[in-house]
């Protein structure tokens, strides 16, 4: 009897500490919290503006045009535990999510930062573009390679900042062009790409690969290259990825217009966007609008495709929260918010939406 008492007193304890130190192991989750504001119209913390315009007129005006983001916890090397994770699980201003959701596990880290800072630089582009179409600016594109990847048929003949101009002999007008015109062929065929390099044309012929799709690609990352009529700069730093775009539409165009577009009204909002304007739904609303009404948003501008993720936000009821499709609609619901007629009538987020 002794030794059986031994053995289980033993045993409990074996299983008591491999449980406590279960609850100590890295698990593969994220863990979303509120992140930063930024006001896209305001000064940045070193006092340089957040944007600004460069070869045309410009205006300064009172309110905010926040962008809004999400700080996540965890991912590969840097782990948490399962206690910290159930804790945020918990939480009513924090989300937990799978690391792949954010991490692929075929993508390094340092690509997944490289995607994301490319994913903000083209949604900067896409902004200025969008704000010019809807403000009937006139610009015109061209396709540059933003990058190569490293052993891929391009690497060592194609470099960044070279500009696509033709494809087979034939000139492309943008990335979706130029995209489509090197895929229009099998895996393993060559491509011939004319490009513009320092000032000079090269012709370079590169063989296809094969992709995970099946698709046939050299392996760069391309975007559109505005030429637009003046610049728009933007101070922006620790931020990646796409869903500011909306935001930062609206704060150019808020810098160019003479009478402003918020009325001194305090506005957030998310959501990605094109060159022609289309808004697109973002992920972490929930967690952003936490941060907008922390820092005294009383309007919350949201893509339509993200509505539903409105109603899991513990900010819900805090602020008036409008949806968007185009960049048109929001410029429509600042217009209602700056003079105080037709908010009723503005689309709001709703059930099914």
């Amino acid at each position: 009897m002794l030794r059986r008492a031994k053995t289980l007193i033993t045993a409990v304890i074996l299983l008591v500490g491999l449980a406590v130190g279960s609850a100590f192991l890295p698990v593969p989750y994220l863990v979303a919290s509120p992140g930063i504001t930024l006001n896209t119209i305001g000064d940045d913390a070193d006092g340089d503006p957040v944007i600004e315009v460069e070869g045309r007129e410009s205006y300064r005006h009172e309110g905010d045009l926040s962008m809004v983001t999400v700080q996540y916890a965890g991912g590969p090397g840097r782990r948490m535990n399962i206690l910290t994770v159930i804790s945020a699980w918990l939480s009513p201003t924090q989300a937990v999510l799978p690391e792949a959701a954010l991490f692929p596990p075929d993508h390094s880290v340092e690509e997944v930062s490289e995607s994301q800072t490319l994913a903000m630089d083209e949604s900067q582009t896409s902004a200025v573009a969008a704000a010019l179409t809807e403000m009937g600016v006139d610009y015109d594109l061209r396709p540059v390679v933003a990058g190569v990847t490293e052993d891929a048929p391009a690497d060592g003949v194609l470099e960044a900042g070279d500009v696509v101009l033709e494809v087979d002999g034939e000139q492309v007008a943008d990335k979706g062009e130029a995209a489509e015109r090197v895929g229009d062929r099998d895996p393993g065929d060559a491509v011939e790409l004319t490009v513009e390099r320092d000032g000079e044309q090269e012709t370079v012929e590169v063989t296809t690969e094969e992709d995970d799709e099946g698709g046939a690609v050299v392996g760069i990352m391309i975007a559109d290259d505005p030429d637009f009529p003046f610049d728009v700069d933007f101070q922006i730093e620790d931020v990646g990825g796409p869903s500011a775009g909306m935001m930062f539409a609206l704060g150019i165009m808020d810098r160019l217009d003479p009478d402003g577009l918020t009325g001194g009204h305090d506005v957030a909002g998310t959501g990605t966007i094109d060159a022609e304007g289309k808004v697109g739904g973002v992920s972490g609303v929930a967690q952003k609008m936490v941060s907008a009404r922390d820092e005294g948003a009383e309007y919350f501008l949201v893509a339509d495709e993200s509505c539903s993720q409105t109603f899991e936000s513990a900010a819900t009821g805090d602020m008036e929260v409008f949806k968007v499709e185009e960049l048109g609609d929001a410029v429509a619901a600042l217009e209602a918010i700056k003079t105080g007629e037709g908010l009723s009538d503005l689309p709001r987020c709703g059930p099914g939406a």
